[in-house]
């Protein structure tokens, strides 16, 4: 008995730290979809390479607004929440770097999957001088359309002048990361 006691602590401990891993090693996932869900039926779902689908969706104003309405220069397109941790952290270097970019280079526009008091609100705390379209987050939101599969935020999508998407990123961007992308459609 005396030699099982220790063994059993070294399972106990090993479960308990694979548990944790697991719980905690698994991606922000705030929507709490599947890990891949399918997109519905006869949902159009862009892919790199491919055109982004047909998307309009209502600014603050209630305008609504083409997203090839921006065709002519790339586009950056960052889906994000008002309560997603890490997309309040990202939304400061979005605004910089669409800042940075001018007349001429990536044009940054925010596609919040939330409410619209809510994003309002928030918006009034942190502004950014990017456009902002309004969406409700679901299994054929905007951001499933353009490729996220998993419901995670923040999403991001680079399409090139004419609508294609050429890159996708779940997650915070960093400024290289963002500098990166900005190089690709130079």
């Amino acid at each position: 008995m005396k030699r099982a006691l220790p063994i059993l602590g070294l399972v106990v401990v090993a479960g308990i730290a694979g548990w944790a891993g697991l719980k905690f090693g698994e991606r922000y996932n705030p929507m709490g979809w599947p890990p891949e869900q399918e997109a519905p039926r006869g949902l159009e779902v862009a892919r790199e390479g491919d055109l982004a689908p047909p998307i309009t969706l209502p600014d603050l104003h209630g305008e609504p607004r083409a997203l090839s309405d921006w065709l002519g220069r790339p586009v950056l397109v960052n889906f994000w929440a008002s309560w997603c941790g890490p997309c309040i952290e990202e939304m400061p270097l979005l605004d910089g770097f669409a800042q940075e970019q001018g007349a001429e280079g990536v044009q940054v526009i925010g596609i919040a999957l939330d409410n619209q008091a809510d994003v309002e609100a928030f918006l009034a705390d942190l502004p950014v001088r990017y456009t902002i379209l309004m969406d409700q987050p679901g299994p054929a939101d905007s951001s499933v359309q353009l490729g996220n599969s998993r419901g995670v935020l923040p999403y991001s999508v680079l399409l090139d002048a004419e609508g294609r998407v050429l890159r996708e990123k779940l997650g915070v961007f960093t400024r290289r990361e963002l500098a990166d992308w900005a190089r690709l459609v130079e």
